[in-house]
C-alpha cells in the first residue's frame, strides 16, 4: 500500500473565523481522530490539495509528520467547496500497525462485458465502494472487478470478491457490484423511472462542513 508523508502542526484556531483565517493564509484545517479523541491540526493547503487530488479514490497510508513526532493515519473524509472546488477540511483517522481498522475501499470496474460488446446489452453499476476490516498494511488501494466474462442476465456480487488473507468484508455479500441487462429490460423499466422522477424531490442533508459544525 502506498505511503505519503505530510507535514502537520497542531492548531489553536477554531470555529468559522479561525478556519477562514487559515485558508486565507494557504493553510487547511483538519482533524486527527484516535478512538474517542480528536486533535485539531493544520497542513499546507497546496501540499494537502495535491495529495487529495492525486490519491482520490485510493486508500493511502499517510505519515503525518509533526515537529516532535510522526503518526500514521488514513483519510476518512474531506470537504470541498461546492462552488469553487477548493479543499475546505480533512478528517484523518490515526492508525496502528498492529490494530485492525474498518475502511471503505473503492470498487473499480475493468474490462468490457461480452453481454455488452457482443450481445448489445447494458452494463449497470452497483456499489462503488465496500467496507472491509484488516490491518493497515493489508488495505488495498482499490478493488478491481473484471466484468469481461459477464453475459446478459449475469451479475457480480460482493461475495464473488477474492481479497487477500486477513481482509474481512463487512458489506452485505449479496450486494451487486455490476450486472448486464438487455436493452428490452431497460426500455420496460423506463416508465417506472419516469414516474419516480415526477414525484417531489426529497433533499438530503449532507455532512456539515467544519465551519457550519463549529
Amino acid at each position: 500500500m502506498e505511503r505519503v508523508t505530510l507535514n502537520v502542526e497542531k492548531r489553536e484556531q477554531k470555529g468559522k473565523g479561525g478556519a477562514r483565517s487559515l485558508r486565507r493564509g494557504g493553510v487547511i484545517p483538519a482533524i486527527l481522530y484516535r478512538g474517542g479523541n480528536s486533535t485539531p491540526v493544520k497542513l499546507s493547503g497546496k501540499e494537502l490539495s495535491q495529495f487529495i487530488s492525486r490519491t482520490a479514490g485510493e486508500q493511502v497510508i499517510v505519515n503525518l509528520q509533526f515537529p516532535e513526532d510522526m503518526k500514521q493515519a488514513v483519510v476518512k473524509d474531506y470537504q470541498v467547496d461546492p462552488v469553487m472546488g477548493n479543499l475546505l477540511h480533512v478528517d484523518f483517522q490515526e492508525i496502528s500497525a498492529t490494530e485492525t481498522l474498518r475502511v471503505m475501499v473503492h470498487v473499480v470496474i475493468k474490462g468490457e462485458a461480452i453481454g455488452v460488446k457482443r450481445d448489445k446489452g447494458i452494463l449497470q453499476y452497483g456499489l462503488r465502494e465496500i467496507e472491509i476490516e484488516c490491518l493497515p498494511d493489508q488495505i488495498p488501494g482499490h478493488i478491481d472487478v473484471d466484468v469481461s466474462s459477464l453475459l446478459i442476465g449475469q451479475s457480480i456480487h460482493v461475495s464473488d470478491l477474492k481479497l487477500g488473507e486477513g481482509v474481512r468484508i463487512l458489506t452485505d455479500l449479496d450486494e451487486v457490484l455490476a450486472t448486464v441487462i438487455s436493452v428490452k429490460e431497460e426500455v420496460v423499466a423506463a416508465p417506472a423511472e419516469a414516474e419516480i422522477a415526477a414525484e417531489p424531490e426529497v433533499i438530503k442533508k449532507g455532512k456539515k462542513t467544519e465551519e457550519e459544525a463549529k
